[in-house]
């Protein structure tokens, strides 16, 4: 059972960044994938970014891609979401998953263990 908690959500002006943190803890958190997900109103959860076991391998979704960066520190447990040039469109509930795999992937019920969310606003 690994139990996930995001931080680093808030308000911020169009074109400005947050950095977004994913705490695991229970189960063996370095051997899993890892992705960031998000949920804006009105809207079905979407896949943003993943990476897998040593974060070697990373996806994102084209609409993130050279903005947003994803990495994890397996010592501290923590995978990260860097969000730079962060756009109105951007706003959303974010989640951290885990997958019980080495290897990511961009579908959403491949994931098992999920966070809380941690909200993002992005004022025009």
């Amino acid at each position: 059972q690994v139990q996930l908690v995001e931080s680093g959500g808030g308000l911020v002006q169009a074109g400005g960044s947050l950095r977004l943190s994913c705490a695991a803890s229970g189960g063996t958190f370095s051997n899993y994938a890892v992705g960031w997900f998000r949920r804006a109103p009105g809207k079905e959860r979407e896949f943003v970014a993943a990476l897998n076991w040593n974060g070697a391998v990373t996806y994102y979704a084209d609409s993130v891609k050279g903005r947003f960066t994803i990495s994890r520190d397996n010592a501290k447990n923590t995978v990260y979401l860097q969000m730079n040039s962060l756009k109105p469109e951007d706003a959303a509930v974010y989640y951290c998953a885990v997958r019980e795999n080495t290897m990511p992937t961009m579908r959403i019920n491949h994931y098992t263990y999920w966070g809380q969310g941690t909200q993002v606003t992005v004022s025009s």
